[in-house]
Parts: C-alpha cells; structure tokens; sequence
C-alpha cells in the first residue's frame, strides 16, 4: 500500500468521536480514514475513497463494525449509473434496539438508479466528504453568494443505507461554504485547499 502525503484529523462536535483521513490530492482525491463514534451505538467506520481529476467520485467502500455486528459497502460510478454491493454480519438492528434507538435500513439501496445524476458521496457524519462538490464544482473561487444544488449519494452510518439527498453549496467569500439540506444549513469553514477546518454542530480540524 502507497503511503499518503497528507492528512487530516477531526474531532466531532456532536458526539464523542474522531476521524482521521490520509490524503493525496494531486490529482483528484484518494482517501482513506477511519472515524470512531459512540453514537448511536459505539462503532468503527473505515472507508476508501477515489475521484476521477475533476473530484466527481469514482468509488467508495465502507465498512462499519460494532459489537455482535458488521456490514460494508461499495459504490462505483461508471458512465454515469451507480452500481452498489454490500455485505453484513449479525444483526445491527437488535443491537440498537437494546440501545433504545430505532432500526436501521438494510446496508445499500434497492434502486440505485434514484442516485442518477449523483458525482458525489456523503458519508454522514464525515466532513471529508463536503470538500468533492467544493472542488468539483470550484467553489473555492466562485462568485459569492450564488448558490449551486447538487444531488449525491447519502451514506449514513452506521448502517449503511445509501439514500439519494438534495443539497445546496453557496459560496460565502473567501474560506466560507454555506451547506444546506432540507432541514439543516451552517456556515463550513475551509482551508485553500477546500478541507473543512470547522464545521458548526458536527466536527474541527485538529490537525
């Protein structure tokens, strides 16, 4: 395995938890990471991820795993259409109703087709992945003030399901991205090579 020429470290802000990426961006992007949480239950994520050089993502996989249970992932993106494999062991679902938290969805999604139009991912809970339609899109340069929405491909973890969600990325001067979903919006702000140093409510850069 290639060493790495970068890196990142967070800590998230909403629950006990840390996530550490190795980076190369050259070219693209290449990560890998793991982010560890307690929320809801306590798990390890670890992930592999690839962009094409414009950062529209190429593949993820993703793996979680947590007590009495495991699942994975992988998302490929070739001409345009999203092809979707997963795995599990044990049974997530018991475990988080032990926790007195609802089920979860089967890792994946039954229609990858719904993701159509999607060149980027969103691993939940990760601010690696709103640095791809901030270079994809060349934000870091872009007018202020002038809002682009964008499909992706949701992951959200620990489960796994791959959900298609609409967001929007609004250039707010130099080091500041607004983010903003359905429910949610906050001011990211980023380094010159567009990585999240601090995201309100979710995580900050450590290092």
């Amino acid at each position: 395995m290639s060493t790495a020429p970068a890196a990142r470290f967070w800590r998230r802000l909403d629950t006990a938890g840390t996530e550490h990426a190795l980076l190369d961006h050259r070219d693209g992007l290449y990560a890998r990471g793991a982010a560890l949480a307690v929320d809801p239950v306590p798990y390890t994520c670890r992930y592999e991820l690839q962009t094409d050089p414009s950062w529209a993502t190429t593949r993820l996989d993703v793996s979680t795993e947590g007590a009495g249970w495991a699942r994975t992932v992988r998302l490929e993106l070739a001409a345009g259409r999203w092809r979707v494999t997963t795995a599990e062991r044990g049974d997530l679902d018991a475990v988080l109703s032990a926790a007195g938290h609802a089920g979860s969805g089967l890792p994946g999604t039954e229609d990858p087709d719904l993701l159509y139009g999607a060149f980027d991912v969103d691993l939940s809970g990760s601010p690696l992945t709103n640095t791809l339609p901030i270079r994809r899109l060349g934000l870091l340069d872009a007018e202020p003030g002038v809002a682009h929405r964008l499909s992706v491909a949701w992951v959200l973890v620990p489960s796994l399901e791959v959900l298609q969600a609409d967001q929007i990325y609004t250039p707010g001067g130099t080091g500041v991205v607004r983010f903003a979903s359905e429910t949610f919006s906050a001011d990211i702000a980023v380094d010159e090579a567009g990585f999240v140093t601090a995201y309100p409510g979710l995580a900050e850069l450590v290092s």
